[in-house]
């Protein structure tokens, strides 16, 4: 289901929003260090100006901090200015107060919620403290990452130390799936590149998998609710499935790369533009495919080739404005105007 958001099954939900920026220094402990797969000695392979896992921890671990309530630890989060906006989970802070921020040397400090989004489990808080001692993490672009690409999850668990695990980017059709090992205490943590700039909040999926919420999906989120407090997701209303080389053969698809458009959200700007969804589905090797419905290649001019692509076009718009997708419906391509509509408290169909 598109709206600004994360995604459940197969839905996305896409929203509105926009960008940020950097941390001071302390005394720092790795708790463990998995080296990703295909990597010597600790070192990123594959990339331009790779960094080493302990460089990329040195770099960034001081800007990731543990939450907690009461004493009681909620998970990580990390800065993102010199104004002492901190990211997280809004399942990491929901119904918690009060909230403390450490940073390594067990020192808290009261922290108060900006603002919570719970459709793409964001939220932020802010603490007030010299913006010296403050050194906000880099970020990077998510729309960039390819499946296999190494990535660093770092976390704040204990607050007296943060903890690192190394992976790859497993996945990209439901968020930033990752092997690299999470756990609750490293929620709402940063998901970080080769070169040290985040591209994820992570979380943990319905099936425990290590996933993280696109950092291009972050910054437009964290800029609203900094703004004011809330976010108004657009909302196209329908559920879609990327398209890959092999499945394109597979069923014989008149274009290789695209959205298949599963389900149509009844009383949607979708369903008004008259998108059609799948009308079988087809599992192969595990993996279940709509098929017959229409494919979505364009959203005003720019190809879709992921689930992430199209949500980050909506998620710069706004609810009541339009958007023309190109879609393909057998052998024809038709441009489809589609108002957008604000999100439900149930985005589902």
């Amino acid at each position: 289901m598109l709206t600004a958001a994360g995604v459940v099954g197969s839905a996305v939900t896409i929203g509105a929003a926009s960008a940020f920026g950097a941390l001071g220094s302390s005394t720092t402990t790795v708790r463990e260090i998995t080296p990703p797969v295909g990597a010597d000695s600790g070192t990123f392979v594959g990339t331009a100006k790779a960094m080493t896992i302990h460089d990329v921890y040195v770099r960034d671990a001081p800007g990731v901090v543990q939450l907690a309530s009461a004493g009681r630890p909620l998970g990580s989060g990390f800065v993102v200015d010199k104004v002492g906006h901190i990211v997280t989970n809004a399942g990491v802070v929901e119904d918690a107060a009060p909230i403390s921020v450490s940073f390594s040397n067990r020192e808290r400090m009261p922290a108060t919620v900006v603002g919570r989004d719970p459709s793409t489990d964001l939220a932020v808080l802010q603490v007030h403290i010299s913006s010296r001692a403050l050194t906000p993490l880099a970020l990077g672009e998510s729309a960039d990452l390819r499946v296999g690409d190494p990535v660093v999850a770092i976390g704040n668990p204990l607050g007296d130390g943060r903890s690192v695990t190394a992976g790859i980017v497993s996945a990209l059709d439901h968020g930033v799936r990752t092997d690299a090992k999470l756990s609750h205490g490293t929620w709402g943590g940063p998901l970080v590149n080769a070169q040290g700039a985040v591209v994820g909040v992570t979380s943990l999926s319905r099936d425990g998998s290590g996933v993280a919420i696109p950092i291009d999906t972050v910054r437009i989120v964290v800029a609203e609710l900094i703004a004011s407090g809330r976010v108004e997701h657009p909302f196209i209303g329908v559920q879609t499935r990327a398209i890959t080389p092999a499945v394109a053969e597979l069923f014989r698809l008149p274009v290789s790369r695209g959205l298949l458009v599963s389900t149509v959200c009844s009383s949607t700007g979708a369903a008004s533009a008259g998108l059609h969804g799948a009308t079988q589905e087809v599992t192969v090797a595990g993996n279940t495919w709509p098929i017959g419905g229409d494919i979505i290649v364009k959203a005003d001019g720019v190809p879709v080739g992921s689930v992430g692509a199209l949500r980050a076009l909506v998620a710069q718009m706004q609810p009541g404005q339009s958007m023309t997708l190109d879609v393909v419906r057998g052998t024809k391509t038709l441009f489809l105007h589609v108002k957008l509509g604000r999100q439900p408290l149930s985005p589902r169909c």
